[in-house]
């Protein structure tokens, strides 16, 4: 496996990005990046991200749940942020992501945990959770699922932007050869988030999504994980999804969803969860729309979020 590693001097001096690194070692030689702030005895919000973001997501959340008194950890996945990035698209499975993170968790032994996941962050996440329960005490799903190709409740609104972006990166896609799923992402890292948040961002805030990828055999990454959405019937992570989701018809612990109005990736997504999880339906479980937020919430609504999920472990010890 071929490996690249993004120079450090890329992440110097990030906006409102201060937290110091902290790095894992897993199987194949890889490293993990996370960031690992509050103190250790405090529980702990894992906060997962998707594409083709990274930790700097969280990077106004973190604050205020640490000033709260939670430990915040937040990777970031392979192939993104301070991670490292191998090179060939093979190497980029939705069950790799799975174990690479899986290791990674028990490698630093988060226990007792609170998860927050978006996107890429929650197909991943709720897999996760679910194989390994026992680590896990409450969840927060926000803007994402586990598509399985037989949904209904979002089905026309992931297929709609997908295949926009898969039209759009055809037409970019002149260095490669990918398979039928292996559709490129665009090399503006920067261009895809801004249109996903109804803030403007700043160009420093741009500039640092944009950190990871120094040059074009970076990227491989963002390029491939679009077409690992198990959107589509034959697609081999479908009935593994499927799997998961009965299994979370038996979650009894407590489950918010924290969804976006102007999301349009996953909306109507949250119906499933909140009807067919037991934990959504617990009394102390307080579901929530965030307005005047797009998919990247976090960026969006950050503090919002934060004090959302502050009740919620308060409302959920």
């Amino acid at each position: 496996m071929k490996i690249l590693r993004t120079p450090d001097d890329r992440f110097e001096n990030l906006l409102d990005y201060p937290f110091e690194p902290h790095y894992a070692e897993i199987g194949d030689e890889l490293r993990i990046h996370y960031v690992d702030e509050g103190s250790r005895n405090a529980e702990v919000i894992l906060m997962m991200h998707g594409q083709p973001t990274w930790s700097y997501l969280y990077r106004n959340m973190i604050p205020p749940l640490v000033d709260a008194g939670f430990r915040c950890v937040a990777p970031d996945l392979v192939g993104y942020g301070r991670s490292d990035k191998p090179t060939e698209v093979s190497d980029y499975t939705y069950q790799n992501q799975i174990n690479w993170l899986t290791k990674w968790m028990q490698s630093v032994d988060l226990k007792d945990v609170t998860l927050y996941c978006q996107d890429w962050g929650s197909l991943i996440g709720l897999r996760i959770a679910i194989e390994h329960q026992e680590r896990f005490k409450r969840i927060v799903l926000a803007n994402g699922s586990l598509p399985t190709g037989f949904e209904t409740e979002s089905w026309p609104n992931l297929v709609k932007p997908f295949f926009r972006w898969v039209n759009l990166t055809k037409v970019l896609s002149k260095k490669k050869s990918y398979s039928k799923y292996n559709y490129i992402f665009p090399a503006y890292v920067s261009r895809a988030i801004q249109g996903g948040t109804t803030r403007k961002l700043s160009e420093e805030e741009l500039n640092a999504y944009e950190a990871p990828f120094p040059e074009d055999e970076y990227l491989t990454a963002p390029r491939t994980m679009p077409g690992r959405v198990p959107m589509i019937r034959d697609n081999s992570e479908s009935k593994n999804n499927e799997l998961a989701r009965e299994k979370y018809k038996k979650w009894t612990k407590p489950f918010l969803t924290a969804f976006s109005t102007q999301d349009l990736t996953f909306k109507g997504a949250h119906i499933w969860w909140q009807k067919y999880v037991p934990g959504a339906n617990l009394p102390t479980v307080k579901h929530k729309m965030i307005r005047r937020a797009a998919h990247f919430l976090q960026d969006d609504k950050p503090v919002e979020i934060a004090e959302g999920i502050i009740n919620f472990i308060k409302n959920n010890p």
